[in-house]
């Protein structure tokens, strides 16, 4: 396995920042084990660093949780309350990498500590980079997939009296454009 930038078609080093507007944080949970329930956060913003050796590249990224949306209000006021999200408590979740590794030209694991409801854990994101190009303005932008899933337990978020009706497990799914700051 090779961690050259040759081997990655068109590898532009240098800092990111990631365009909300391009980009999505998704997530979905089994709801009473027969479904998925899926929402999104509208608000967020972060910094990637592609290094020389993409291995040494980096990533940091701040999330607000009061902008979390499952196209139901009754629903987002619910995972907004101290049962789940605590957003007047918790209003920002946090990433920050630690380590990158490599299992293709294209594919990396990245670790880091992921910061949910006042709980710091190390959380690995299966990252796919997608590509670099140029925006149709002139910039330089780069795009990566990436998805990891988490205990919300294991941050303290219990759901309350409806814990027992969403799963533990959380898928997260983040589709990321950033523009070369």
């Amino acid at each position: 396995m090779t961690t050259q930038t040759e081997s990655i078609p068109g590898y532009v080093a240098g800092k990111w920042a990631i365009d909300a507007v391009h980009s999505d944080v998704s997530f979905y949970v089994r709801h009473l084990g027969v479904s998925k329930v899926r929402g999104h956060f509208a608000s967020f913003e972060g910094t990637i660093v592609t290094a020389e050796n993409p291995l040494d590249s980096t990533v940091s990224a701040v999330i607000k949780t009061g902008s979390v949306s499952t196209n139901n209000e009754s629903r987002d006021a619910h995972v907004r309350s101290a049962d789940f999200l605590d957003t007047e408590q918790f209003p920002e979740m946090t990433f920050t990498s630690t380590a990158i590794r490599a299992e293709s030209a294209a594919v990396f694991q990245v670790d880091g500590e992921l910061t949910l409801h006042g709980v710091t854990k190390p959380v690995t994101l299966e990252l796919e980079l997608n590509g670099f190009g140029t925006h149709y303005e002139g910039h330089a932008i780069a795009g990566f997939s990436a998805a990891t899933e988490i205990s919300r337990s294991a941050f303290g978020v219990t759901g309350g009296a409806a814990g027992a009706a969403v799963s533990d497990k959380i898928r997260i799914a983040l589709e990321i454009e950033a523009t070369q700051a």
